[in-house]
């Protein structure tokens, strides 16, 4: 039996012993809704690029930066009970905002890596969600994705510092899990996943490690960007 076999199975477990109520507005039936599930993709029909007046146009070394819709409303909810109260069904739905969108906007890319939790947290969590959340845009892409990095320190919460020490806080904190992966890395054109970019230091610490290992550009995409 396949991994994507089981995963399916699980889901309709789930589905059966818990039955799904939106994220974002409490309706039963679905872990999303159409109607939040549109939130998702407010930014769909925008040309790429990042809007006048947002901070940091594009945090250098990436080589572009999209995002599907703002951290509010619906899509904050969504996020939260993806993250933090284990609904792994919204996995689905948010990636396939995060693919519609880089469909829309990508400019390129050969390989998709999620912007990992620490092992510790992921081992709370019981799975690192943008591993989860890759993975699915990877299907929707048809593009290869690799778990290449790791967290190589626990650190703290990026929404409870400000922007200096952001930075600071996820400096040097990126690695690749198993060197061997460069192989893989070197000469491509690598687009990191993540769940919420606010000021780009985490991305820009994965894009860093990236490029050691060889990559050619790394670019960017996540669900939500926080104004």
């Amino acid at each position: 039996m396949t991994s994507r076999t089981l995963c399916d199975l699980a889901t309709s477990l789930l589905d059966m012993a818990l039955p799904a109520a939106c994220a974002g507005c409490s309706i039963e039936g679905v872990a999303l809704c159409p109607t939040c599930c549109g939130a998702l993709n407010v930014r769909l029909g925008l040309p790429a690029g990042v809007p006048i007046g947002l901070p940091s146009a594009l945090p250098m070394p990436l080589a572009q930066l999209e995002w599907c819709a703002p951290f509010s409303g619906a899509v904050r909810k969504a996020l939260h009970g993806f993250k933090y109260a284990g609904e792994r069904r919204l996995a689905g739905p948010l990636a396939a905002a995060v693919a519609a969108r880089w469909k829309a906007a990508g400019a390129g890319g050969e390989l998709l890596v999620p912007v990992p939790v620490h092992a510790e947290r992921a081992r709370r969590r019981g799975y690192d969600q943008a591993v989860l959340l890759t993975a699915e845009a990877s299907r929707r892409l048809q593009l290869p994705w690799l778990g290449a990095l790791e967290r190589t320190r626990n650190t703290a919460p990026q929404f409870d510092l400000g922007r200096r020490a952001r930075r600071m806080n996820v400096a040097g904190a990126f690695a690749l899990r198993d060197p061997s992966q460069a192989a893989r890395i070197g000469g491509r054109w690598v687009v990191l996943v993540d769940d919420v970019m606010t000021t780009g230091s985490t991305l820009v610490a994965c894009a860093e490690a990236l490029y050691g290992a060889g990559a050619v550009a790394v670019s960017a995409v996540t669900v939500a960007r926080e104004r």
